[in-house]
């Protein structure tokens, strides 16, 4: 399963995505839409899976859940869009992790690209791909593109669109 990851477009969706973003076979938003155009672009080129952020308004909400939880090749997965970083997660996240540990945790919120194992919840990986939209202090436009097979995660990589502000 190749997945491309995104969050923080906040209304601007960069047409360099398509092309990043044309071979997998789906797309993760963590969060922070903005427009709904967004998700309907996005939707249209890949299936979607998303969650709405606290930018996101009653119909993104209605749309999309805050927390969203699946299996992808036998990971559970776990994207929600506000969730600190390791260690330092914010409460409402620690709470939930004290019941049940992903093997994959995504989250958006900070505009801040990270990726780290945490040791301190059985080695679960923590994505967060920054922002790819035009709102907010990130300086590059970020995406992250991977796969997942048989339980392992490959080729991970990190896209920079550019400055951010820059219209394509």
């Amino acid at each position: 399963m190749r997945i491309g990851l995104i969050s923080d477009t906040h209304s601007y969706l960069d047409q360099k995505v398509f092309e990043y973003f044309k071979n997998v076979d789906e797309i993760w938003h963590a969060g922070d839409i903005g427009d709904p155009s967004v998700a309907d672009e996005l939707e249209k080129f890949k299936p979607l899976r998303a969650v709405y952020g606290n930018i996101d308004d009653k119909d993104l909400q209605t749309r999309f859940e805050e927390d969203l939880w699946f299996e992808c090749e036998d990971l559970k997965v776990w994207m929600t869009h506000i969730g600190g970083t390791p260690p330092n997660y914010n409460p409402r996240i620690k709470k939930i992790l004290k019941e049940k540990i992903p093997n994959i945790f995504i989250c958006g919120h900070s505009h801040i690209l990270r990726i780290k194992k945490d040791p301190n919840y059985n080695n679960m990986l923590y994505l967060n791909p920054g922002a790819a939209g035009n709102h907010g202090f990130h300086l590059k436009k970020t995406i992250i593109r991977f796969e997942i097979v048989k339980k392992e995660i490959k080729n991970m990589e990190v896209i920079e669109l550019g400055k951010r502000g820059a219209i394509n």
